[in-house]
C-alpha cells in the first residue's frame, strides 16, 4: 500500500451519519454549514451532531470557526482527498491480493485436471 492507513480516520468516516453530514456540508455548494442547519436534515439532535462535528473536526475533516452564537463547520477537502487516496490505496492492495488468490485456484484446478486427464 502507498498510502498508510490512518484508523482515526476511518473510524470517523466509518459512521454513516457522519458520512451523511459530510454529505451535506459537500452539497451545500459553500462545503459548510452549523450543527443547527444539519441537524433539520438529519433525524438526530443537534447536540448528537456537534458530538459527530467534534469527532471530525478531531481527525481534521471538518474546521469550525465561529459565526455569531454557533460554529460553522467547513469540510478540509485536502483531508478528504487524503482519505479517498487512502481508501484507494487499500481497495488495489485487496484487487492484487484476490488476483493472486484467483492465480492460485487455478493452478490448482489446472493441476487437478492434469491428473485427472493422465489416469
Amino acid at each position: 500500500m502507498t498510502a498508510a492507513v490512518d484508523d482515526d480516520l476511518w473510524s470517523a468516516i466509518g459512521d454513516p451519519t457522519r458520512r451523511r453530514m459530510l454529505d451535506l456540508l459537500l452539497a451545500d455548494g459553500n462545503g459548510n454549514g452549523t450543527a443547527t442547519s444539519l441537524s433539520q436534515q438529519l433525524p438526530v439532535t443537534r447536540q448528537a451532531i456537534a458530538k459527530h462535528l467534534g469527532v471530525l473536526d478531531r481527525v481534521g475533516l471538518v474546521h469550525a470557526s465561529p459565526a455569531g452564537r454557533e460554529k460553522r463547520y467547513r469540510v478540509d477537502e485536502a483531508q478528504l482527498a487524503r482519505a479517498v487516496a487512502q481508501l484507494s490505496s487499500v481497495g488495489a492492495a485487496w484487487d492484487a491480493r484476490l488476483r493472486r488468490i484467483k492465480q492460485i485456484a487455478e493452478a490448482i484446478q489446472r493441476s487437478k485436471d492434469q491428473q485427472g486427464a493422465q489416469q
